[in-house]
């Protein structure tokens, strides 16, 4: 998962999950426009293993996660006021401490930062694609897929659904709860590498779980902070332990 190289950035032309788009329309009788991109929909599932008392979350390689974070750490220009200050040769872009070492024979960037860095926790998640399935189909399907977990479709309950990405996509995820034991784990999970899926399956423990939502050293998405919040809400009191809050 952490193997990162012979990275290569090209305009994207085509797509099956994104496309993207301009509107044109008057608010209140002034002239605007927006950009955005359509998408498909999306499903989340929160696993709680009663068996281990743990929730069942994935962790993967986002690409835009790590973009980002490479765009954001990469040398800053000089100022003004130290161009002037500055001797004829350019000046060394500071490079991380730990990006010092990052010089590869596979050709990676001294600054590019670490694989880590586009490593994210989440909830097991997947698109409504299928438009023959229902979505909890598509959530059951997801969690078998990711988690290894066989679980009826009348065992997941519908939490919320809400929007996501209101600038750019504003598609709809619809996030689900789902409670498992070991019983019901028939495979490893970790999706399907024939699709470019590459699946780590994580625990994280009830009573350290929102230590874990709130530790913002650890990168993960909102559903998984929201879930968990949700969940110490609803459904702790049915298991007389502590989530840490």
């Amino acid at each position: 998962m952490e193997q990162i190289n012979n990275i290569q950035v090209v305009p994207c032309t085509s797509s099956n999950y994104l496309r993207p788009f301009r509107v044109h329309y008057n608010q209140n009788g002034t002239k605007k426009s927006w950009d955005f991109m359509q998408t498909h929909d999306s499903v989340s599932v929160l696993i709680f293993n009663t068996t281990s008392h743990c929730f069942i979350l994935v962790k993967q390689f986002r690409p835009a996660v790590y973009m980002s974070e490479w765009e954001r750490s990469k040398a800053k220009p000089l100022q003004p006021s130290e161009e002037e200050s500055a001797e004829a040769t350019p000046a060394e872009p500071k490079v991380p401490e730990e990006d010092k070492a990052g010089e590869t024979s596979e050709g990676t960037s001294s600054h590019q930062p670490p694989a880590s860095a586009g490593v994210t926790y989440e909830l097991c998640a997947g698109l409504v694609d299928k438009p023959n399935l229902s979505l909890e189909e598509i959530a059951r399907q997801e969690v078998l897929e990711e988690c290894g977990y066989d679980v009826p479709v009348t065992k997941l309950r519908k939490i919320t659904s809400y929007r996501s990405g209101v600038g750019v996509t504003g598609s709809k995820q619809t996030m689900f709860y789902a409670e498992v034991s070991d019983e019901n784990r028939v495979g490893e999970g970790g999706g399907k590498p024939q699709e470019g899926e590459l699946i780590e399956v994580v625990k994280v423990p009830l009573n350290e779980a929102m230590t874990f939502a709130f530790d913002e050293s650890i990168p993960k998405t909102m559903g998984v902070i929201f879930s968990f919040i949700w969940f110490h809400s609803n459904m702790s009191p049915k298991y007389k332990i502590s989530t840490n809050v």
